[in-house]
């Protein structure tokens, strides 16, 4: 399938998904990461869900990530440029939702790309090469562009991956790891 079709059958198959089913297979998906060898890092990259697009919510991987005293990553997005800029999350940093229902800092400590050791990726969909597709926009291959070759990327999905995304992009970056509530898939 090509990505526009998964973008329509994904948000279709989320729609479903009600906020108890949502909260539930969240928390699975932030237990499952307890399994990958990521945890020996220091610098962690964490979208912060739109609830209103039913995306995987983040907050047991937030609480997590604390737990083991991990640096926190969050992001603003700056639409005009397809850029974001990343800071560090503390106590004294303001999230407020943009025009887009996105949940984004508005201060705190900026951090460069090449600092951070793992992102945890949004994603509609992904392929069992890694391929994944998002809403479109490329914010995060190009931020993924601009890390080190080394960073650990990470999907975050409810559903299992599709055969293959046939209109993948040379620009388009890779998994290296998807996390489901029942499975982790390493490519």
């Amino acid at each position: 399938m090509t990505k526009n079709e998964l973008r329509k059958k994904y948000k279709m198959l989320r729609s479903d998904l009600s906020l108890e089913q949502i909260e539930d297979l969240s928390l699975q998906i932030a237990n499952e990461s307890l399994k990958l060898p990521i945890w020996d890092f220091e610098n962690y990259h964490l979208f912060l869900s739109i609830h209103e697009h039913k995306e995987v919510q983040t907050d047991a991987l937030l609480h997590i990530l604390h737990g083991k005293d991990k640096n926190v990553i969050v992001s603003k997005s700056d639409f005009e440029t397809r850029t974001m800029e990343h800071v560090l999350l503390t106590d004294n940093v303001t999230i407020k939702k943009n025009e887009w229902n996105i949940p984004e800092p508005q201060n705190g400590f900026k951090v460069a790309d090449d600092n951070i050791d793992v992102v945890f990726v949004p994603l509609l969909a992904y392929d069992v090469f890694g391929n994944r597709v998002g809403y479109g926009k490329g914010f995060y291959d190009l931020f993924l562009s601009k890390c080190k070759p080394n960073v650990v990327k990470i999907g975050l999905s409810f559903f299992d991956p599709e055969p293959i995304i046939t209109n993948i992009f040379s620009e388009d970056i890779r998994l290296d790891y998807c996390i489901t509530p029942t499975n982790t898939i390493k490519f």
